[in-house]
């Protein structure tokens, strides 16, 4: 096997069984903001399209995209909101593996450096889609803005995959090889944040290059 059965999807889902989609709302609420990162949250969402497009789960698939999309939102708003009443106290110590201080200020230069749409490009990364949303919010973000920027991220993240594991619900190759699938989920997933550091790499290049000194034309005695 190559994930552990408690993050195996199909394991999970069959687990569950009537109440399989109730868990992956679960499963999606609290890996997108309560300090739980290590979930299968993009596997699951390709897995709940999947058994919907064989039948296994009977709801429909309209409903299932919004109430994933609602879910994925929601967790957000509340890691952001524990990052924002918690701030600094969730970042005091410089040796944590993972809230250290320095975060915050790091935080604050990312936004800056991606703008809003950092929001929508962490959706893709495990670990990455978690952790934001508390930095964000201990970064004092404005609430508007994070608002807006996390709700696009989640209607097109959950519904997104959902959708293209409805797509492939059929195809036999997929079935008989699923985990192996999902591994290549995941990579297909970063694709987004890579293409955008290659894209503010060149741009800041390019400031580079125009912000370069010019030489002084030579002056004339009279």
């Amino acid at each position: 096997m190559l994930m552990p059965s408690w993050m195996n999807p199909e394991t999970l889902l069959h687990w569950l069984g009537d109440w399989a989609l109730w868990g992956t709302l679960l499963v999606v609420f609290i890996e997108c903001g309560l300090l739980f990162p290590i979930l299968p949250g993009d596997s699951l969402l390709f897995a709940v399209g999947l058994f919907i497009a064989e039948g296994t789960i009977h709801v429909p698939l309209w409903l299932a995209c919004v109430l994933l999309t609602v879910a994925a939102f929601a967790g957000n708003v509340s890691g952001y909101y524990i990052g924002r009443f918690l701030g600094t106290s969730l970042f005091k110590n410089p040796d944590a593996r993972i809230l250290k201080p320095k975060y915050i200020e790091q935080t604050h230069e990312f936004f800056e450096r991606y703008g809003p749409r950092a929001l929508v490009l962490a959706r893709f990364v495990p670990i990455v889609r978690t952790f934001i949303t508390i930095v964000a919010g201990a970064g004092r973000m404005d609430p508007k803005r994070f608002f807006v920027w996390t709700a696009i991220g989640a209607v097109i993240w959950a519904p997104g995959i959902t959708l293209l594991g409805h797509a492939l619900g059929n195809v036999e190759f997929i079935h008989k090889n699923l985990e192996a699938a999902l591994v290549v989920l995941v990579l297909i997933s970063l694709i987004p944040m890579v293409v955008e550091y290659f894209l503010a790499r060149r741009r800041n290049r390019n400031a580079g290059n125009g912000d370069a000194p010019k030489h002084a034309a030579p002056k004339h005695s009279a």
